[in-house]
């Protein structure tokens, strides 16, 4: 009996679906201290404006890292970690596992699809996922952007707290704060970085730069990670800051843009562009690689499940 190689086989919607999720965990993991500087140095011009304040207290993606282990522990490098793998196992499941069942499900079940296919693919996906998972993100930008303080007072002590306190002090609207802008930031993020990733490894493929395996999954992963942060950066910044933002700060994400806009420039809108850069191409080759991994190696132990002999 000849066998039939694992890479010929099509992974399933279910195994793409958990494949997405831990591949996505597993990239948080290794990338969180990233993030939580990007989120640092994202809302850093907003305190300063309230405090009355111009000193800098964070400076650079390392400088941030270095200061907030020095002030407040190497821990508060993972503030948010429970709440972003939720995130994840919830929201990339559904982003980036269900997206190429939304691409046939646009092309109606054929082989082709184009670049509006590609997008509108992307686009649903990431609707989809923020709708769903919103609750998640609102509680790890909080935690991220808390300071711990001299007397270890802290603003949640708990994810469960925070879900509590958030749903408690601002109704269960508030889990959903900054809805429309995140959905606007993950339909672009989400078109950005699968569009670009199917795009650029098809392209390897078909002039056979590369085989189908570890090198092409990392050049495809880096480019859509860089192209993903220019794009996403302007809608990030915004997101994190109307998040964490306390009852009546902002009337709304769009003046929240604006007042960044008035006070501190357009500049403001690529803040923490560098952590952005390092988080994202980092998060999605861990991502990517580990999910391609992931799915290839599902699908073989469900070939030899189905046919041991």
């Amino acid at each position: 009996m000849v066998a039939v190689k694992p890479t010929d086989m099509v992974p399933s919607a279910g195994i793409k679906f958990f494949g997405a999720g831990t591949a996505a965990c597993i990239a948080d993991l290794i990338t969180f201290p990233l993030d939580t500087a990007k989120v640092r140095l994202q809302i850093q011009g907003e305190s300063q404006k309230v405090e009355g304040s111009s000193v800098v207290k964070y400076r650079g993606v390392f400088g941030t890292i270095k200061t907030m282990v020095r002030t407040e522990g190497a821990r508060s490098l993972y503030n948010g970690l429970v709440a972003g793998l939720q995130r994840q196992m919830s929201f990339a499941s559904i982003r980036i596992g269900l997206y190429d069942s939304m691409k046939q499900f646009y092309t109606r079940g054929t082989e082709s699809a184009g670049i509006v296919t590609r997008l509108m693919a992307g686009c649903t996906t990431g609707a989809m996922a923020v709708a769903f998972a919103q609750p998640t993100d609102v509680v790890k930008v909080r935690f991220q952007a808390q300071v711990r303080v001299a007397d270890g007072e802290r603003r949640y002590n708990s994810t469960l707290d925070a879900y509590k306190t958030i749903a408690r002090d601002e109704g269960v609207r508030g889990l959903w704060r900054g809805c429309m802008p995140n959905i606007t930031r993950n339909a672009i993020v989400n078109c950005a970085e699968l569009v670009t990733y199917d795009m650029i490894k098809e392209l390897i493929l078909k002039y056979d730069l590369m085989t189908d395996n570890l090198p092409c999954h990392f050049t495809a992963a880096f480019g859509a990670g860089f192209c993903t942060t220019v794009v996403a950066s302007p809608v990030d910044v915004v997101k994190t800051r109307f998040m964490n933002s306390g009852n009546g700060q902002y009337a709304s994400a769009i003046n929240c843009a604006l007042t960044m806009l008035r006070n501190e420039g357009p500049a403001a809108f690529y803040k923490g562009f560098m952590p952005s850069f390092l988080r994202l191409g980092s998060w999605n080759i861990v991502m990517f690689v580990t999910y391609e991994q992931i799915k290839r190696g599902m699908t073989r132990a469900q070939q030899y499940w189905e046919s041991p002999f």
